[in-house]
């Protein structure tokens, strides 16, 4: 065989083979290049589209923590607002309570201490009649007298 016929042979079956590639192959390669390339844009894209997505959900939360925070604030401060009117309600309840327990109390004192004196009157006004009486049964002298002052001194200690 001849060389040279070797080579034109080979030389006219790859470009037939070449030319098959690019006929047939090469816009299924192409075709697959482009997909994969699209794809991968669109990968891209998408991904540009999520980092935008999660900023904006990310200041959003901000956003949300900052109402909320503002919200639980007012909420506090209502709360401390509530809590000291009921206990000023509570202590000015608690003072008036007070006022009135010892005005019952200054009453009852005043009343016993009323109901003693007129009792006191009265066993002191038996003791003057019973001495009047034991004067005016004995004879006054100065001894009697004495004894008897004496008795009714000792009856009153009692």
């Amino acid at each position: 065989m001849n060389i040279n016929l070797t080579l034109v042979i080979q030389g006219l079956a790859f470009f037939a083979t070449a030319w098959l590639v690019m006929k047939f192959g090469w816009p299924l390669i192409d075709g697959a290049i482009v997909a994969r390339q699209k794809k991968i844009a669109d990968g891209l894209a998408a991904a540009e589209e999520g980092k935008r997505a999660l900023a904006s959900a990310s200041a959003k939360q901000d956003e949300v923590i900052r109402e909320a925070r503002s919200e639980a604030g007012g909420i506090r401060d209502r709360a401390e607002k509530e809590y000291a009117t009921i206990l000023d309600k509570a202590k000015t309840d608690a003072i008036a309570e007070g006022s009135r327990q010892k005005a019952i109390a200054v009453a009852e004192i005043e009343t016993e201490a009323h109901r003693a004196r007129e009792q006191l009157s009265h066993k002191v006004a038996e003791l003057a009649v019973k001495g009047a009486e034991r004067l005016i049964r004995k004879e006054i002298d100065a001894k009697a007298h004495k004894d008897l002052l004496d008795d009714l001194i000792s009856e009153i200690a009692r």
